[in-house]
């Protein structure tokens, strides 16, 4: 196996899809132990590989600014052939950053034939090494076509899971403040009610009616967490519960939300970076899917419960105005997910009594 000590990795997608991408940089660790890896991603995502035990070094890259100028790419290219990478790893095929490995003298640049969908692309010209990745990939886990290119170049073996950032005291404290937001109750339960566009989202009336049927079955203070830009939807479905909700849009870092989320007993969300992030820490959750494929995206936690209309026309890649049915959605039903919520409640309640009694037992044997 050819040896390797400074290797750049590109990861220029969305939350979720970095994320998951990270198993693969874990995978590449366990190849590549001494090797120094850095990550380079898109401002919004910085976080998931920031204070991260498998990425040494991250580069942020914001190609969509208003101010990258062709002099800002040049600069930026100098910057990345002044490193002196010896391998670039390829985890979203796109055309920028391809570019700006070939142009800053990156020897070795490997790449997937394809990794978000089945079309062939130009950018793969640019890698001097492209990996084919022989899934399904509609149907397999998108972290495992990540790792598909790790193992299809380097011949390595093994499974790998996604591996968030290290969350600080400051984060901590910053979910803290948060939580004393809230009343004091049994239970806390942390939702996301908003995707990234409007195919993943559960309707509102259905959110405010879980969160009433949860509160009458429940001592439970429940929050919405999402972007800023999330705050004024999340206010439309605590506007229609009877329940007090806390909306926590718009007031968190990705690390600071990391930090928040262990401190609910459940979470329940859309198809979202944020489900991602909750598996990756390991909280119970329910996931609700709408046009976009579980198989593919599922939550990777065993303490998880999926919901999935799986009509015949899904998933699907349409837009909202291309959609005829409209009803991936709006035929998971309330009863549904307020049952996988109060089971794994439950599981969590049960769980906690039986550590108090070893604990109890311990004390006085």
């Amino acid at each position: 196996m050819q040896k390797f000590n400074n290797i750049l990795v590109h990861s220029l997608v969305n939350i979720g899809d970095v994320l998951l991408s990270t198993s693969a940089v874990a995978l590449l660790r366990q190849a590549y132990p001494q090797a120094k890896v850095t990550m380079m991603v898109r401002p919004a995502a910085a976080d998931i590989v920031r204070n991260n035990p498998v990425i040494d070094d991250i580069i942020v890259y914001d190609y969509t600014s208003k101010y990258n100028t062709f002099w800002d790419m040049l600069n930026f290219i100098r910057n990345i052939r002044q490193r002196k990478f010896d391998l670039s790893v390829s985890f979203d095929r796109k055309l920028r950053p391809a570019l700006i490995a070939l142009l800053a003298g990156i020897p070795i640049r490997v790449g997937p034939d394809r990794i978000f969908d089945d079309k062939p692309s130009y950018v793969t010209r640019l890698f001097t090494h492209t990996v084919h990745i022989p899934h399904d990939i509609i149907n397999t886990h998108q972290s495992e076509n990540y790792q598909a290119i790790v193992r299809g170049f380097f011949g390595v073996e093994g499974l790998a899971r996604p591996v968030m950032g290290r969350y600080t005291d400051k984060n901590i404290n910053n979910a803290d403040s948060l939580i004393n937001l809230l009343p004091r109750k049994k239970y806390r339960i942390a939702l996301c009610v908003k995707g990234t566009f409007k195919l993943k989202n559960w309707p509102q009336d259905y959110f405010a009616q879980l969160v009433d049927e949860l509160a009458a079955r429940y001592d439970a203070a429940f929050f919405i967490i999402g972007a800023h830009e999330d705050r004024e939807y999340a206010d439309e479905i605590i506007n229609r519960t009877k329940t007090f909700v806390a909306n926590f849009c718009g007031r968190t870092t990705l690390l600071d939300l990391a930090a928040l989320l262990t401190k609910a007993d459940l979470f329940i969300t859309v198809d979202t970076g944020a489900m991602h992030i909750a598996s990756a820490i390991g909280i119970p959750l329910v996931a609700i899917f709408g046009c976009t494929s579980p198989n593919r995206w599922r939550p990777l936690n065993n303490k998880s419960a999926i919901h999935y209309a799986s009509l015949p026309c899904s998933p699907c890649a349409v837009s909202e105005n291309e959609c005829q049915t409209k009803e991936c959605l709006t035929r998971i039903r309330v009863e549904d997910v307020l049952q996988s919520a109060a089971n794994l409640l439950e599981s969590r309640a049960n769980s906690e009594g039986e550590g108090r009694s070893k604990l109890e037992h311990c004390d006085n044997a």
